[in-house]
């Protein structure tokens, strides 16, 4: 497996939408977060009549016998409430409970630094050591697994030295379960079914509530399924005597292609973004611009012409966006002549017959 070529997608899924241009928490896009590949609380999901997802599904083909070896790991991003707080008395130290002290407040200037509140993430995942395929089938795999709620404060100094403000930073818990199963098909030949699902009890179920619901969700759940001494079969160019078998596989909230060099076929990426096999990031790509529809050199033009209060923000907002506004400015004249005008995939027209 080319782990860099398959990491590489999978951080593109993993932070698709996570910020949209103009990159500033302002921005109207980028109020309404998480659009993809979401699961949510069994609980908030059914009294949603399961609109949104509490779990998802991949189903696929795998090529092996009892010496296949099979793993998996799951990848998400977990949601971080940022909160910004004054002090409401003149503090030189830290209290121990902070909270009585301060009050909320969206935005807050220190010196020349915007401190803003916002949503920011980090990155889970829950890895599933290699099992072999004849124990698999025999007996599926139950792994539960839980993120505890966690609270971190981090005290900003003004120019005198006192604490002039406070960032809270709170991840809720999240619990879960990922289910393995494999079916004997026909000699040498598997369907594989990978189960991820969020089995924490919500008791907040109003519409209203979505907000809270996905602190307590996978965020752009996907999959990376590995296989040694086996293959996988692709999903969407199956050979002929497997076609039936593609068609009864079902999969719900994410989809298995194809990853890594193109012909190998002991890795399948599984998801939320519908992908075809062997996805690759353009060599020309100077990074992620959490868009998977980019235009790279229209948005980087486009983040160079942005006014510098504009730039403020993008900047204050956000590690990322920041790094994002940081690499594009940056950016030599030569990266900027790969990005115009590169051609792929052009076949020659057939001849017409004379």
């Amino acid at each position: 497996m080319n782990v860099k070529l398959v990491e590489e997608i999978a951080n593109a899924v993993l932070y698709e939408g996570y910020m949209l241009y103009p990159y500033r928490t302002s921005s109207v896009k980028n109020r309404q977060r998480w659009n993809f590949g979401v699961i949510y609380p069994k609980d908030y999901s059914e009294a949603q009549k399961g609109v949104d997802l509490w779990y998802s599904q991949t189903e696929c083909l795998m090529e092996g016998d009892g010496e296949t070896r099979f793993s998996v790991k799951v990848r998400f991003l977990q949601g971080i409430n940022r909160t910004i707080s004054e002090p409401q008395i003149p503090l030189d130290e830290l209290p121990e409970n902070p909270e009585m002290h301060f009050r909320s407040v969206s935005t807050l200037r220190i010196g020349g630094q915007r401190l803003q509140t916002w949503q920011e993430a980090t990155e889970q995942e829950i890895v599933v050591p290699p099992l072999s395929l004849r124990a698999l089938t025999a007996t599926p795999l139950k792994l539960p697994f839980e993120f505890p709620a966690k609270r971190e404060f981090e005290p900003v100094r003004g120019a005198d030295g006192r604490i002039a403000g406070l960032i809270t930073r709170e991840r809720k818990s999240i619990e879960g379960k990922v289910e393995v199963t494999a079916t004997c098909l026909g000699d040498g030949i598997h369907k594989v079914t990978l189960r991820v699902s969020n089995q924490l009890p919500f008791t907040d179920l109003q519409p209203s509530s979505r907000e809270q619901a996905l602190l307590h969700s996978l965020l752009s759940a996907h999959s990376i399924l590995s296989v040694a001494h086996g293959g996988f079969i692709s999903l969407l160019d199956p050979p002929e005597e497997f076609r039936e078998f593609v068609s009864a596989c079902s999969n719900v909230g994410t989809w298995p292609v194809l990853a890594g060099e193109e012909g190998q076929r002991g890795t399948m990426l599984s998801s939320p973004i519908i992908l075809y096999d062997y996805p690759q990031i353009a060599p020309e790509s100077a990074g992620n611009l959490f868009d998977g529809t980019e235009i790279d050199e229209i948005l980087a033009l486009r983040i160079l012409t942005l006014t510098d209060e504009e730039k403020s923000e993008m900047r204050e907002g956000d590690e990322r966006a920041r790094e994002i506004l940081e690499r594009t400015e940056a950016l030599p004249a030569e990266q900027f002549a790969k990005l115009h005008g590169t051609l792929r995939g052009l076949h020659p027209a057939s001849e017409e017959p004379s």
